[in-house]
């Protein structure tokens, strides 16, 4: 049983010719929302991975409420530990202007409500041996509460240590399996600039120290983790990519899910790469995650 953990957002989008300077005003082309969240989107992956799934979490008392829960609840995911909060449903107000970079702010609204008592009720009700995956858009003290409870269970924590925050580092001794981009990862290593040679000497070096399992996703590059003493590598998929976004929180999904359904390593890394790079085939987050049997069909 896989348990998330985490933040649940609806994404607010407008796309422009350009981004605005400070105090400007520019016209806008197109309007969107779209459920999002970090933890929401890793616990869809990893209910389209074909995990038994809980979100963990809290929404408000706004109209965002429901659509922001209505990928999760068609793909079955278990929404009974939701909660619901006075106030609003955490949001992300998002530009994107012609060429594809954009400006973000996130307003963390309920996810901001998540308390130590329910993050340890959360790996309270969870077995040993079961998987517990975390971010870092709800607050960090829940986290370190989560965490802390895990350990002492024998759950098995994940920690995506994305968005990336102050907390980071420290969060991540915590967890037994740590995923993290080349950015997060720089930030996790205290060394930035590495090239490829050094990021893999670096992994190994901080795999010996912590025992911990660590996972470097690198885009079309593939995935590098240091695991049991050794560093495997999984390849991306060759793809044109139409959007990036989501793509990691799929990755995460997918390998929870492999790894709670007892695959090997190497075929849960493999299958959670080919799963992110099948997310770059669509728009969004959510809507672009892909189903385990593209997946399979896909990565063999």
């Amino acid at each position: 049983m896989i348990t998330v953990l985490g933040s649940i957002n609806m994404d607010l989008i407008g796309t422009v010719q350009r981004l605005p300077t400070p105090g400007e005003t520019v016209t806008g082309n197109t309007f969107a929302t779209a459920a999002g969240g970090k933890g929401a989107n890793q616990a869809l992956a990893a209910g389209r991975a074909g995990g038994a799934v809980r979100m963990v979490g809290a929404v408000g008392n706004d109209h965002f409420a429901e659509p922001a829960l209505a990928h999760l609840a068609a793909e079955g995911v278990d929404l009974s530990a939701i909660r619901r909060v006075d106030g609003a449903t955490g949001t992300a107000v998002i530009l994107v202007e012609s060429s594809g970079e954009n400006v973000i702010a996130v307003i963390p609204g309920a996810n901001g409500e998540i308390s130590d008592n329910e993050a340890a009720d959360a790996v309270g009700a969870m077995s040993p041996d079961d998987h517990l995956v975390l971010q870092l858009e709800i607050p960090a003290p829940a986290i370190r509460t989560a965490l802390k409870a895990a350990r002492e269970r024998g759950v098995i924590s994940v920690l995506n240590i994305a968005p990336l925050t102050d907390e980071a580092v420290e969060l991540a001794a915590g967890a037994d399996i740590v995923i993290a981009n080349e950015t997060e990862f720089e930030r996790l290593a205290g060394v930035p600039g590495m090239d490829p040679d050094a990021r893999q000497k670096i992994l190994m070096e901080l795999h010996g120290r912590s025992g911990q399992m660590i996972i470097v996703t690198l885009g079309a590059e593939g995935v590098i983790a240091a695991r049991d003493g050794s560093l495997r590598h999984a390849a991306s998929l060759p793809i044109d990519p139409v959007d990036t976004v989501g793509a990691g929180d799929t990755f995460c999904g997918y390998l929870a899910a492999g790894l709670d359904r007892g695959e090997p390593f190497e075929t849960a890394l493999r299958r959670a790469a080919a799963a992110g790079s099948l997310a770059c085939l669509k728009s969004g987050a959510q809507p672009a995650i892909p189903h385990r049997a593209d997946v399979e069909a896909a990565s063999g």
